[in-house]
């Protein structure tokens, strides 16, 4: 496991990640750091937790809705080869999407707790 040092909202983190897979990891870190500060700037939310929670949301709503897409685009193929090759693929697409989702969650467990954290510290110096 390889360690990285990772900003997000202007913070720094150090996130640990696969060997191999650390473009993946500052590719999930940029769509969450764009994610959070779209919804700062918005205006509506100040708490970093709260900004995180919305985020977390809006990702896990945008998975859903490419999902309920991809069903929508298979359910029009027709023929029998076609229903053997979109099931193949739609049990590939789940399993891929299982584990993306998986891990997009697990970054946001992490990142609820690193700004629970910050949060934590930001409260002592008060």
């Amino acid at each position: 496991m390889k360690q990285i040092e990772v900003q997000i909202l202007q913070q720094s983190y150090m996130l640990t990640c696969p060997e191999g897979q650390q473009e993946r990891v500052l590719e999930a870190v940029r769509r969450v750091d764009e994610a959070m500060t779209g919804i700062r700037d918005s205006g509506k939310v100040r708490s970093r937790e709260r900004v995180a929670v919305l985020a977390a949301l809006n990702m896990a709503f945008d998975v859903l809705d490419r999902d309920a897409q991809q069903t929508s685009q298979q359910t029009h193929m027709s023929g029998a080869a076609a229903e053997t090759q979109a099931a193949t693929q739609t049990e590939q697409l789940n399993q891929e999407q299982q584990a993306e989702q998986q891990r997009q969650l697990e970054l946001a467990e992490q990142l609820v707790l690193k700004l629970d954290k910050a949060l934590e510290d930001d409260a002592r110096l008060l």
